[in-house]
């Protein structure tokens, strides 16, 4: 019997449905020449479900906001040609057996992290801020606001028109909607504002609310937060369990399904002082929902010390750490991330005991489509 078996069951949440417990981790890919996902990229897609993931959350794509994102190779998600090509994806995905959930990107006034100069349109943020003292983007309006949240809107509309199974909005690692959440780089004076969590919670509230009016009760949303920010790993919006409610119960009320509670290393405590569980863990003990745990699963080593010191070597040291709080219900889903970029088959290879065949994880990785 392997560790992994107890995960290798059916997951069904309203339209998304999944053969496991397995899903591939979003992550930028950056091959989208004019932001048009091209054939190798629909390839790569669907050999992750061959390899035996359930479902695959995309590579972050842009709304039809512009500045939603700050590079040109980022896909896009809107217009005929950018669509067209999503669907030739979504086709083979599902064709092999698995499910495919777009992840809806604004990154607010952040420019990209792996292409800084890359020419883009005006960038826009809550305050003109991106991290403590750092400027990024034009103070949004009210009406920035209003015409943000359209665009989700239709970016919703047309993954549900074109039969993803589910979306997913980025509400993580220091874009958009996290700087909204972020008292740090929320500064305004209007209702989107304010020392409250709550307060500052009600843009993203609004657009999930706005989304489940138009896509109706049954279409999954999932949401993804995280307390870190890209290279200021120590910042917190929730310091408690009870701030940790404040902060996403209005987001459940909203309408979101799923949390996806993106962690450096799953196995960390979200409030040591309280006990050991993850982000997911507590998000699912407090809020109720069903949630999805990633973090350095199956690797020895998180994402940014990867880029400083080169290859992660497969380990399975945390598999038994992962199964033993998924049988204590602290999550539903697994995420993986590099472990497949590596390796297509990691799932399937693990599963079978063929370990020695697995194929390590290094910056190099991230420079081909495999």
């Amino acid at each position: 019997m392997s560790l992994l078996d107890p995960f290798f069951t059916p997951f069904e949440c309203k339209t998304l449905k999944l053969a496991n417990r397995f899903l591939m981790a979003p992550m930028s890919r950056y091959f989208a020449p004019g932001g048009v996902l091209t054939q190798e990229s629909v390839d790569y897609y669907r050999r992750r479900i061959e390899g035996g993931v359930g479902g695959v959350i995309t590579e972050a794509v842009a709304i039809d906001r512009p500045g939603s994102v700050a590079a040109d190779t980022v896909p896009s998600f809107y217009g005929e040609e950018a669509l067209a090509a999503w669907d030739r994806a979504r086709i083979d995905v599902q064709g092999a057996g698995g499910a495919i959930i777009p992840q809806l990107w604004h990154v607010g006034g952040c420019t990209d992290f792996n292409f800084p100069d890359s020419p883009h349109p005006p960038l826009e943020s809550p305050s003109g801020l991106v991290g403590p003292g750092i400027e990024g983007g034009r103070v949004m309006t009210a009406q920035d606001v209003d015409e943000v949240i359209a665009s989700f809107v239709r970016g919703a509309l047309d993954a549900q028109r074109l039969g993803f199974d589910a979306i997913e909005l980025h509400g993580a690692h220091g874009y958009l909607f996290d700087q909204f959440f972020w008292d740090v780089t929320n500064k305004r004076e209007d209702s989107y504002g304010g020392s409250d969590i709550a307060s500052r919670v009600r843009f993203a509230a609004e657009t999930v609310a706005a989304i489940r009016a138009a896509a109706g009760p049954d279409f999954t949303i999932i949401f993804r937060v995280s307390q870190w920010k890209t290279y200021m790993y120590e910042a917190k919006i929730a310091t408690t369990p009870a701030e940790l409610e404040q902060w996403l119960a209005p987001l459940a009320d909203a309408g979101v399904d799923i949390f996806h509670c993106s962690e450096r290393r799953f196995w960390e405590a979200a409030f040591p002082d309280e006990d050991d569980r993850n982000l997911a863990g507590w998000t699912k003990r407090i809020i109720g929902k069903p949630t999805i745990t990633v973090g350095s699963v199956g690797l020895d080593r998180d994402l940014m010390q990867d880029f400083v010191e080169g290859q992660s070597v497969p380990t399975l040291k945390s598999l038994d750490e992962l199964a033993r709080r998924f049988d204590r219900g602290d999550f539903d889903l697994v995420a993986l991330g590099r472990v497949l970029l590596a390796d297509p088959n990691w799932l399937t290879k693990v599963r079978s005991g063929a370990t020695d065949q697995l194929k390590p994880y290094s910056r190099e990785c991230m420079d081909t489509l495999y």
